[in-house]
């Protein structure tokens, strides 16, 4: 019976199975989040982007980017539109009681992204919160539920298209921005008429960023998170975190 049962082969689960035999990673991200995923007419790239292809390489495959958004990010990955989400995406227990994450990484916080001109009106939680203070928040993530839940008081407006709120707020179209440290500390660099306000003391605790992956196929989970596991060892996540993050 033992001989038996070893000459049996192992299967891996469906999800996995579909991977492996196809050669293809499909890996959904918004793209518009910078330094983690951005999607220009050259294709993608940032921190996320740089791990994801590591880690399909450690597996034997290509990554396919399939375009996803905030709002819809968790019912695309239910909904089998990709298998894998990446991009700059908060671990929280709202998402994990519905997928599963890869380790965090990017310790961050909540922070403002304001005009560099400004700068010096927006030194407290109470400044942001203010009947005369312009919020722009892209929709379905989790800047847009601190703004809704904190920033009652202030004048909320709503733009898509995440990427092209730092130029709003810089062209003096908005006041205030809640992002999180990396993407201020960007377009802060980059872009002289910004501000990355509150970045030695965030709005929110310190929280750290994930990929999400479905929770529909154990085999799966398992190799995934094998693949990221390899790369962190051989230094990955830290050369990525140095190309990008400093």
């Amino acid at each position: 019976m033992g001989l038996a049962a070893a000459a049996v082969p192992a299967q891996a689960g469906p999800r996995l199975d579909k991977v492996m035999e196809s050669k293809t990673l499909r890996v959904g991200t918004p793209g518009d989040y910078r330094p983690f995923a951005i999607k220009t007419e050259a294709g993608y790239s940032g921190h996320d982007i740089d791990l994801i292809e590591a880690m399909a390489k450690e597996l034997g495959v290509k990554v396919e980017y399939v375009a996803t958004s905030w709002p819809n990010l968790m019912k695309d990955l239910q909904s089998d539109k990709f298998d894998i989400a990446v991009g700059g995406i908060t671990r929280n227990v709202t998402r994990l009681r519905q997928i599963d994450m890869l380790p965090g990484y990017a310790p961050f916080g909540k922070v403002a992204l304001v005009q560099a001109a400004a700068k010096d009106r927006f030194t407290t939680r109470e400044s942001l919160n203010q009947p005369g203070v312009r919020v722009i928040k892209n929709p379905g993530g989790t800047n847009e539920a601190y703004v809704l839940q904190n920033l009652t008081a202030a004048q909320v407006s709503t733009h898509d298209k995440n990427a092209e709120i730092p130029g709003l707020i810089a062209e003096g179209k908005g006041d205030v921005m809640i992002t999180e440290t990396y993407e201020a500390l960007h377009y802060a660099r980059t872009d002289p008429r910004l501000h990355a306000a509150f970045i030695d003391a965030p709005l929110t605790p310190v929280n750290t960023l994930g990929f999400m992956i479905p929770v529909d196929d154990a085999d799966y989970a398992r190799v995934i998170r094998f693949s990221w596991e390899l790369v962190d060892s051989r230094g990955g996540v830290k050369a990525a975190a140095q190309k990008w993050l400093k």
